[in-house]
C-alpha cells in the first residue's frame, strides 16, 4: 500500500515538473484542453443517442448523477474538476461532457429498435437527469456498399437535407424532425470510412444539432424583449416631443421619467447580455462545423449548411438586432438626459443668480440700516457726553458772576459731536479691515 502512494506520489511529481523544472499552476489545464473532447471510435453499424440536460442545479447535481451512474455499474467516478469521461458499460460506452451550461450524455451503442434503445442504456428506468432535456439526438451509422442506392429512411421530403461528405466516402441525411422519443433523426451511410473518421464525423453532426438549439435559447428573449423595446421607444419618443414642445418648465419631471426608462433599460440588458453573448458563440461553433463538413449537395435535396443558412442565420440576425436597437436606445436617452440636465443646470444657475442679487440687496439695507444707527447713535453718545460735561461744570463754583456751565456745555455741543463721530468713525474702521483680513 505504501509502495502505491509513493508511486502516485512520484507522477504528481513528475507532473509539476518539465524538464527537472517547476512548471505553472495552470499548464497541466491549458494542455489538456486539446484533449477535453475525445471523439469515439466507431465501429459499424451503430447508434448514438445523445441528451444535452440543461444544468439548472449546477456542477453539483451533475456530478451526483454521474456517482450514482458510477456506483450502479461499479465503476470508479471521475474527480470533481473533471469535466468529461468515457465509461465502458457492458452494452456500449457512455461519453459525458459538462459544458458551461449544460451537460452531454453520449451513448453508443448497436444498433436497437426504434422503440427498445433504452433497454440496456444508462438512460433506463433509475436514470435521475441532471436537469431539464433541452437536445436530443438519435444518429445511426450504416454501412453500404459505394454502388448502392439508400435505403427508405422515413424522412420528410419537404426538410430533407442530404450531401455527401468526407470525399464521398459518407452520406448524411436528417430532416431536422423529432421521432416518436422527441429525438431528431440522423442518418450517416459509411461508404468507406474507418473508426477514427466516422467518429469524428458522427461528434461533429450531432454538435451541429446540440448547439443549433442553443443557440436558438436567444431568438425567444429576442421576441419577448422586442416588445418591451417598441414601449420604451416609444415613452422615449413621447418625452423627446414633450421636450421639443417646450418642456422646460417641467424639466425635473421629464428628468427623473428618462431616468426610470434607462435604468429599465439598462436592466433589459444586463438580464439578455449572457443569453445573446451565448448564442452568438454556439452560432459560430454551428459555422465552424458546417463548414468542416465540406459539403456537396446531392440534387434534388439541400445540403445542411443551406437548410440551416435559412433557418438559424434569420434568428441570429434577430437577435444582433434586439441587441442594436438596445444599444441606440441607450445612447438616444443618454442624448435627452444630458440635455435635460443643461436645461436643469441653466435653471439652478438663474436661481443662484437671483439668490445672490437678494443677498446684495438685503446687504445694502443693512448698511443703510447701519448707516442710520451709526447716526442715532453718534446724537445719542454726543448728548450723553455733554451732560456729563454740565454735572461736571455745576459743580465749580461760580466765576465772575457768569453762568459757565450753561455756556461751556453749549460751546462743547459741536467739538464733543464731532469728537465722538470721529471715534465711531475710527471703530467701524477697524471693524471693517479686521473683517477683510479675516475675510482673506
Amino acid at each position: 500500500m505504501s509502495d502505491v502512494r509513493e508511486d502516485g506520489a512520484r507522477n504528481e511529481l513528475s507532473r509539476a515538473l518539465v524538464a527537472g523544472f517547476r512548471s505553472h499552476p495552470e499548464r497541466s489545464a491549458a494542455i489538456g484542453e486539446i484533449h477535453s473532447r475525445p471523439q469515439p471510435m466507431l465501429p459499424v453499424p451503430r447508434t448514438l443517442i445523445q441528451l444535452a440536460f440543461s444544468t439548472e442545479g449546477g456542477a453539483v447535481v451533475d456530478a451526483a448523477v454521474i456517482a450514482e451512474l458510477c456506483r450502479k455499474h461499479a465503476l470508479s467516478a471521475p474527480e470533481r474538476a473533471a469535466r468529461h469521461c468515457t465509461f465502458r458499460l457492458p452494452n456500449g460506452n457512455l461519453y459525458w461532457e459538462r459544458h458551461s451550461e449544460f451537460s452531454t450524455y453520449l451513448w453508443e451503442a448497436p444498433p436497437a429498435g426504434a422503440r427498445h434503445w433504452k433497454i440496456g442504456s444508462p438512460f433506463d428506468v433509475g436514470f435521475n437527469p441532471p436537469g431539464t432535456v433541452m437536445s436530443g439526438v438519435r444518429l445511426e451509422i450504416l454501412q453500404l456498399d459505394p454502388n448502392a442506392s439508400p435505403p427508405s429512411l422515413g424522412l420528410d421530403p419537404e426538410s430533407v437535407c442530404h450531401a455527401l461528405v468526407e470525399d464521398g466516402n459518407a452520406e448524411i441525411l436528417t430532416d431536422f424532425r423529432q421521432d416518436a422519443d422527441g429525438l431528431t433523426r440522423i442518418f450517416v451511410i459509411d461508404r468507406g470510412l474507418n473508426e477514427i473518421r466516422r467518429g469524428a464525423l458522427a461528434q461533429r453532426l450531432i454538435e451541429i444539432e446540440t448547439y443549433r438549439v442553443f443557440c436558438m435559447l436567444g431568438l425567444s428573449l429576442a421576441q419577448v424583449l422586442s416588445g418591451h423595446l417598441r414601449r420604451l421607444e416609444a415613452d422615449v419618443a413621447q418625452l423627446t416631443s414633450e421636450i421639443r414642445r417646450g418642456g422646460r418648465d417641467e424639466s425635473e419631471r421629464l428628468l427623473a421619467r428618462l431616468t426610470d426608462l434607462a435604468a429599465e433599460l439598462e436592466a433589459q440588458a444586463a438580464s439578455s447580455l449572457f443569453r445573446f453573448g451565448a448564442s452568438r458563440a454556439y452560432y459560430d461553433i454551428v459555422l465552424e462545423r458546417l463548414d468542416a463538413l465540406k459539403e456537396v449537395p446531392i440534387e434534388g435535396a439541400a445540403s445542411w449548411s443551406q437548410f440551416l443558412a435559412r433557418r438559424v442565420a434569420p434568428a441570429m440576425r434577430t437577435c444582433r438586432s434586439v441587441e442594436d436597437r438596445q444599444a441606440n436606445l441607450s445612447r438616444k436617452i443618454s442624448r435627452t438626459t444630458q440635455l435635460l440636465r443643461t436645461w436643469v443646470d441653466v435653471e439652478v444657475e438663474r436661481q443662484n443668480r437671483d439668490l445672490l442679487a437678494s443677498m446684495n440687496d438685503r446687504a445694502r439695507q443693512q448698511l443703510r440700516l447701519q448707516q442710520t444707527v451709526e447716526g442715532l447713535s453718534v446724537a445719542a453718545i454726543s448728548y450723553y457726553v455733554v451732560g456729563l460735561i454740565s454735572y461736571l461744570l455745576n459743580g465749580l463754583p461760580p466765576l465772575l458772576g457768569l453762568n459757565l456751565p450753561k455756556y461751556t456745555a453749549g460751546l462743547a455741543v459741536p467739538f464733543v459731536i464731532l469728537v465722538v463721530w470721529l471715534l465711531v468713525r475710527r471703530i467701524r474702521r477697524r471693524h471693517d479691515e479686521s473683517g477683510s483680513t479675516g475675510l482673506a
